[in-house]
């Protein structure tokens, strides 16, 4: 509420800056002044008024052809620069914050030049720019911390286009680093957009800069059966896979005795880009080999004795 207040004193000094320092047209006042003075002639009205019209529709024109001949060279500024970075090899997350910057740099540049082409007094203009910034700055106060967020990832890079990350409870491939969000692109096709500001004070978990991730999994067996022998039969299917790393080796454990299992850890290393793969096929793998060999899967059992 007291940011809202604010901008609201500021929009209204702003106006009345404006409106003091920027005259009407002469013929307007002119005008004005003949119809409250009662001594109209109505020749001169009609003539005033269509020389008024013919200025104001050139101002127009000449507006809407600066708007377009600007949104034309903010495309091809936008183009050349990103021409540029890609050659100077620019890291992409780089690339995306600056393209999104000068973009809005741009477009408010553009804004200025069409607002002083309709013939506002640009020095008056200006002046309610800053002061709509300062309030703007105020109530959005933010969004300037997310874009102070977005340099500060861009120094420490904690993380960059292409990588795999959690953060605030989302998980995803990084797309872009925008001025004020980081895009993610979940396992399931969305896109989230997550504050700069909450990423660069918030716990990161990056499984991309590291080149190897350690797989794991839980398997329960039956009480009764041989677990140096289940041991083997998982060693040798993880031995066999070109994909798991001889280097950490493979270890199987007994991990512990549940109510209903014997529960087995299994451990193994393997390439960041296989992990998933090695993950799902692994396990599915001992599973059909422990079915061939006889190996029992526990499962939920209750003793009932009668007295």
């Amino acid at each position: 509420m007291i940011s809202f207040s604010l901008l609201s004193i500021q929009l209204l000094q702003s106006a009345e800056a404006v409106a003091d320092t920027t005259s009407v047209t002469p013929k307007v006042e002119q005008v004005a002044q003949e119809l409250a003075s009662g001594n109209v002639r109505w020749d001169q009205v009609v003539s005033q008024l269509i020389t008024w019209s013919l200025d104001a529709g050139r101002h127009i024109l000449i507006a809407v052809v600066v708007y377009l001949i600007g949104h034309y060279l903010i495309k091809l500024l936008n183009y050349l620069l990103a021409r540029f970075m890609e050659r100077r090899n620019v890291e992409i997350s780089v690339q995306t914050f600056v393209k999104s910057f000068v973009g809005v740099l741009l477009q408010v540049l553009l804004i200025v030049t069409v607002v002083s082409a309709l013939g506002v007094n640009t020095t008056s203009f200006a002046a309610l720019l800053a002061s709509f910034g300062v309030a703007i700055g105020m109530a959005l106060s933010g969004n300037l911390q997310n874009f102070a967020g977005g340099i500060v990832i861009l120094f420490l890079k904690p993380y960059k286009v292409g990588d795999w990350i959690e953060a605030q409870g989302t998980a995803g491939t990084v797309q872009s680093i925008m001025i004020f969000h980081t895009v993610l692109l979940t396992a399931d096709g969305k896109l989230i957009y997550v504050p700069n500001g909450a990423m660069s004070s918030g716990t990161i978990t990056n499984y991309t800069l590291t080149p190897s991730r350690r797989v794991e999994w839980v398997i329960g067996i039956e009480y009764g059966e041989d677990v140096e022998r289940a041991r083997q039969v998982v060693l040798d299917i993880l031995k066999a896979d070109s994909r798991v790393l001889a280097d950490p080796a493979p270890v199987v454990w007994l991990g512990e005795l549940n109510s209903s299992s014997v529960d087995m850890t299994i451990r193994c290393w393997t390439d960041n880009t296989d992990y998933w793969n090695v993950l799902f096929e692994t396990r599915e793998k001992i599973y059909n080999r422990f079915n061939e060999l006889g190996i029992g899967f526990p499962f939920p059992q209750v003793t009932v004795h009668q007295g």
